[in-house]
């Protein structure tokens, strides 16, 4: 199906919007993947906030020109699938990690910060917690001395309190046993 000139215009300006909020794009060869596998990795995309698309390679070079993301055009060529996230790993990570499950993927190279990436970088970039995971790691790091002063609160109310329990049991102790004293004694 080909697209005539207007289609094509829509299409550039559709992705150029992507690109000028884009921190990453990732690009992989998706050559011999089944329609499931490719629907999957869609999916996957989707949940991660990742635009995923299988572009024609001349209309991915025309959204990228002028853009930081301009020195990936030289890695466009054979069928491509392009994954662009705000999120600087979110792109990595759906796409390498797919690639893992899915051996027809074929991470060919990325794009971060305006630096080219090759594959190995990309699998590098994909290990680094994203923006959610690390404000959940320091959300944790902060709630942990509330959390053990509220432990140690607990701890010191229970021992109080079992102190109590004991001191009002002890003189009630003393008191039958000197009672049952004098009857023994008898």
């Amino acid at each position: 199906m080909s697209l005539n000139l207007d289609d094509k215009k829509a299409v550039v300006a559709e992705i150029a919007a992507v690109v000028a909020n884009a921190q990453t794009i990732v690009i992989a060869e998706y050559r011999g993947i089944g329609v499931a596998s490719m629907t999957e990795l869609r999916k996957q995309a989707r949940e991660s906030g990742v635009y995923l698309r299988v572009l024609k390679n001349t209309l991915a070079r025309r959204a990228v020109e002028g853009t930081p993301f301009a020195a990936l055009a030289d890695q466009m060529s054979g069928p491509l699938v392009y994954g662009i996230s705000e999120d600087a790993v979110a792109a990595a990570k759906v796409i390498q990690t797919f690639s893992k499950k899915d051996e027809k993927i074929k991470v060919i190279a990325g794009s971060y910060e305006g630096k080219v990436l090759t594959a190995a970088e990309v699998a590098q970039l994909a290990t680094i917690p994203s923006r959610d995971e690390l404000l959940s790691m320091l959300l944790g790091v902060m709630q942990a001395p509330v959390s053990a002063f509220a432990r140690g609160l607990g701890a010191l109310a229970a021992k109080k309190a079992e102190g109590e329990v004991v001191a009002e049991v002890a003189p009630a102790a003393a008191e039958e046993a000197t009672t049952e004293a004098p009857a023994d004694a008898a």
